[in-house]
């Protein structure tokens, strides 16, 4: 990508802890995900039944629908600022001047929220370390369920930054980001109700195949690692990352 995509992504980078927004979107997401683990752990300790039906970490990784509320909060705030912001302040006219490629600005940032998003998450293998304690973990189920939402925040942060780059208004940003996100999540459901979509035979597998909850729980927190996800994954985001490249580009005919 080269050195101006770097110096992007570490000015980027920086400006989260410069400012109060990486700590209070690493407080809205670890505050919710410690009092669920908490609860979680003192279910499990009095014996109940829910104890033998999943592994703590399997219900932290993605199998819980409240885990992915507080997804859709704060992953649209890490990137509703990266080009809504220079719009607003005018700076991004001497961005897209300067000798650097529309791709090496939108890799930039994107990694810089991507590197953010990665470090939100450190602090949740003090769990990791709990239920070790306390158990036998499968560490290979615990890996897939840490990638899965590895892969599942690298695709949200790339429509949040898509986004932000048709917007110079941050708030708009966020609620545009939060939708595309919410759409992607829930599409299978939407899909699956359509009136005469069960006529067609091979919908079904369509359906399955984009259903977000599905690969989390029956897959990633089951420490299975299906490719035909990871590409499903993989291809929105860099879809989403060559669309905003073009919103980039035309700025340039504007």
């Amino acid at each position: 990508m080269g050195r101006a995509a770097f110096a992007i992504f570490f000015r980027e980078f920086k400006a989260y802890f410069l400012s109060p927004t990486a700590y209070i979107v690493m407080t809205v997401f670890l505050l919710p995900q410690n009092w669920f683990f908490y609860v979680l752990m003192g279910i499990i300790s009095q014996g109940s039944a829910m104890g033998g039906v999943e592994s703590p970490m399997g219900l932290v990784l993605g199998s819980n629908i409240f885990l992915w509320l507080v997804l859709f909060a704060v992953i649209p705030a890490i990137t509703m600022k990266l080009f809504a912001e220079e719009k607003r302040s005018g700076t991004i006219e001497m961005l897209m001047t300067a000798p650097v490629t529309e791709v090496q600005v939108v890799m930039g940032k994107y990694l810089a929220a991507l590197a953010f998003y990665v470090v939100m998450w450190l602090p949740t293998l003090s769990y990791v370390v709990v239920v070790w304690k306390f158990g036998s973990p499968d560490m290979m189920k615990i890996v897939a369920g840490y990638l899965g939402m590895m892969l599942v925040g690298a695709m949200f942060l790339s429509f949040g930054l898509l986004a932000s780059s048709i917007t110079k208004n941050q708030i708009i940003a966020y609620v545009l980001g939060m939708m595309m996100c919410v759409m992607v999540l829930f599409m299978n459901i939407f899909l699956d109700n359509l009136p005469g979509m069960h006529e067609f035979p091979g919908i079904k597998p369509v359906v399955e195949y984009i259903d977000l909850l599905e690969h989390m729980s029956h897959g990633f927190s089951k420490g299975i690692v299906d490719t035909r996800n990871v590409v499903y994954y993989l291809s929105l985001t860099f879809l989403s990352l060559f669309v905003t490249v073009q919103v980039a580009e035309s700025r340039k005919w504007k």
